[in-house]
């Protein structure tokens, strides 16, 4: 079972490098995202999906990525 607060943590320090999408098992996101790393827009991407799974309830974040 994957923890919201690691997930949110890891998409908006290392989201630039796709971290939390391999860690929600999002392999192929994780790639293109790691792809991508040298535009900066991975990271922006990040830091917004990171805020997201830290607000969302647990229910939601359940229903979403486990």
């Amino acid at each position: 079972m994957k923890s919201k607060v690691v997930a949110g943590l890891l998409a908006i320090f290392l989201g630039g490098f796709g971290i939390h999408k391999f860690y929600l098992g999002q392999t192929g996101q994780g790639i293109l995202m790691l792809l991508f790393a040298w535009t900066g827009i991975p990271e922006i991407i990040g830091i917004f999906q990171g805020v997201l799974m830290l607000l969302m309830t647990k229910k939601d974040f359940d229903r979403k990525y486990n």
